[in-house]
């Protein structure tokens, strides 16, 4: 396999500290190959609204730049198009995505041109996959699929695009079994791959950062409850919280919650290590219908060994390791937390490695664990041209 050429589209790049799946995939592909990440939906606007994470780390963008071992490529525009979803403006949003749609720099169909595997994530990318069909009608087209578009408050148009273009990609990769209704009908076929991690837990990590009692981590931004550590913090007095870039500008003064700025992945894994208890204190709001299967810091936690508090709509079917309670209730908070706390450590569940999530990436049929059930059949369909 030695060789190959794969390009990533996505709304990451790779340079950027916080990691995500794309960035694990992107890195296990190395071996196999040259790879490339073409970054998508950032411009001037981004910095207006503060909230992407490839802000503030002086990305140069517009040009291609080698970044550890990957060619990345951050096009950046004047404006790009969100998500209006008022009717009165549909009209000219669908105006303004097919004029961005249409704007693709050369670098795009440049680094099409040169792969012959291209994975396009949920999102943005999804616009272009006509031009990336068309830049190298031989090419593999994968679809990655990180969320359900229509979960995440991205835009109609969007959504409309993935169900027009579907036919193109040869098949989708599925974090979650249930993302499987999200599929729309023209996909040829989908396959399983839950997400993976390269944790050793036997690893040094580096020393307990940790003074002494009872210590429980939080690790990261998405869907982040500031509610909860205000409740846990009257409802388990003995325990001193540690929160890990959760986004919050200004972190309320709460007792015993303490509030660290974001910091390289691999220097939380000591806080991990060396916790009771890892929390996941999604908000119940905008929470995907997928999130049990697809939580990359409860995967951390359980690599670890770490009980972990949760929201009830996690917990999945991971009970016994993960324990639920209500958000906004704090005698559900307190309930859990204790569990947590007399569980003790917990068997480290099976999981998979990037390489290994890589490898049933790019050839899922060589691997029983990825068939999913299709209402059609097993037959691949067959994937039409570009128009």
């Amino acid at each position: 396999m030695n060789g190959r050429r794969f390009l990533l589209v996505t709304a990451h790049d790779h340079r950027t500290r916080r990691k995500v799946n794309v960035h694990f995939i992107a890195d296990a592909l190395k071996a196999s190959g040259d790879v490339a990440m073409f970054s998508a939906g950032f411009s001037l606007m981004s910095r207006i609204r503060g909230r992407d994470p490839r802000l503030c780390q002086g990305l140069v963008a517009n040009t291609v730049v080698r970044h550890d071992g990957v060619d990345c490529f951050l096009w950046q525009t004047a404006v790009h198009p969100g998500s209006l979803r008022s009717p009165v403006l549909r009209g000219l949003m669908d105006v303004w995505f097919r004029r961005y749609q249409a704007a693709a720099p050369a670098a795009l169909t440049d680094m099409a041109e040169r792969a012959d595997t291209i994975i396009v994530e949920s999102g943005v990318g999804v616009l272009f996959v006509e031009t990336l069909r068309r830049a190298n009608p031989k090419a593999r087209l994968v679809y990655l699929v990180s969320d359900d578009l229509a979960t995440i408050a991205i835009d109609p148009f969007v959504i409309g695009e993935l169900e027009r273009v579907a036919p193109l990609f040869d098949y989708a990769v599925l974090p979650s079994p249930l993302l499987a209704r999200s599929m729309p009908a023209g996909m040829p076929r989908s396959v399983f791959v839950p997400h993976g991690l390269d944790l050793d837990p036997d690893a040094v990590v580096g020393p307990n950062p940790y003074e002494g009692g009872i210590d429980a981590v939080s690790v990261g931004s998405m869907l982040f409850d500031t509610n909860f550590f205000r409740l846990a913090s009257e409802v388990a007095p003995e325990v001193t919280f540690h929160v890990i870039g959760a986004g919050v500008a200004r972190p309320p003064r709460i007792d015993r919650v303490r509030w660290y700025p974001e910091m390289r992945y691999a220097d939380t894994l000591a806080y991990i290590r060396h916790a009771r208890f890892g929390i996941a204190p999604y908000a119940r709001a905008n929470a995907p219908y997928y999130l049990a299967d697809t939580s990359m810091k409860l995967m951390q936690f359980g690599c670890f060994g770490l009980p972990a508090v949760c929201p009830d709509f996690v917990v999945g079917r991971h009970a016994g390791s993960r324990f639920g309670y209500t958000p906004g209730d704090a005698a559900s908070i307190g309930a859990a937390i204790r569990a947590a706390l007399g569980a003790g450590p917990i068997p480290p569940p099976p999981v998979l490695s990037w390489r290994e999530v890589a490898d049933r990436i790019l050839d899922p049929d060589s691997f029983s664990d990825t068939a999913l059930p299709s209402a059609e059949g097993d037959a691949p369909r067959r994937r039409p041209e570009p128009a």
